[in-house]
């Protein structure tokens, strides 16, 4: 069978998308869900000034925890920090800039990038100066918001249990945590998957994420992906 879609790849390959001072979202929770293999190339590649948007900054050796504990994050969009404490010690340094968003509000800002809205309202926070300061208020029937802009990202990454070779992606349970909202909301998305199968091989009813949203597939360390170009 030939990649028919010209979407799965090497990982050498996809570095090419990554570069000093980019603007990364990626998908997961605590670690779970974030590809492993795609971190660990940013990571040789040696990648610096990241910004990353996604739902936390992991664990120091788990997940995108790994560039925040080596410093390689200039700013992160997060709901927290605290399972990372190279976050938090950066962050009182000076040397991390961290912009909390609610976890809700959060996941929602990344939505809305991907379905091309500019923002959306929301009155969450409004009281509370680490989540409304420097962000616009707007009145409408009689009531305050504060507009949260939409998120998006030159590249997004997410980790899948399965693909297609066009991308349609299936999630392994909690793994999904983020992963279809921010596949949506990048430039380019970049899919690391498990088990890259044959089209049609998956239950449609089972796929969550369209490969309409995905550019690239890339095995995870381990797999067997040949079938594709036999």
């Amino acid at each position: 069978m030939e990649n028919s879609f010209g979407k799965i790849t090497t990982i050498e390959e996809v570095m090419k998308f990554f570069h000093n001072g980019m603007t990364l979202m990626f998908g997961g929770f605590g670690g779970v869900g974030t590809p492993p293999t795609i971190i660990d190339a940013i990571l040789e590649k040696g990648v610096n000034n990241l910004t990353l948007i996604g739902n936390d900054t992991g664990f120091p050796e788990i997940g995108i925890g790994k560039l925040v504990s080596r410093g390689r994050a200039g700013k992160v969009i997060a709901s927290h920090i605290g399972s990372n404490p190279f976050a938090g010690k950066f962050m009182h340094e000076g040397r991390l800039d961290v912009e909390f968003s609610p976890q809700g509000i959060l996941a929602e800002r990344i939505r809305a990038g991907g379905v091309g809205l500019p923002a959306i309202l929301s009155d969450i926070g409004l009281d509370n100066e680490i989540v409304a300061i420097n962000k616009p208020r707007f009145q409408l029937n009689g009531k305050e918001f504060l507009v949260e802009t939409a998120l998006t990202a030159e590249v997004s990454i997410v980790f899948a249990k399965a693909s297609d070779e066009y991308g349609n992606l299936i999630f392994d349970k909690s793994a999904r945590n983020t992963n279809p909202l921010v596949a949506m909301a990048g430039d380019i998305t970049i899919a690391e998957v498990e088990d890259i199968v044959p089209l049609g091989s998956l239950d449609p009813e089972e796929i969550i994420t369209p490969g309409v949203f995905v550019d690239y597939i890339v095995p995870s360390k381990g797999v067997n992906w040949k079938w594709a170009w036999e």
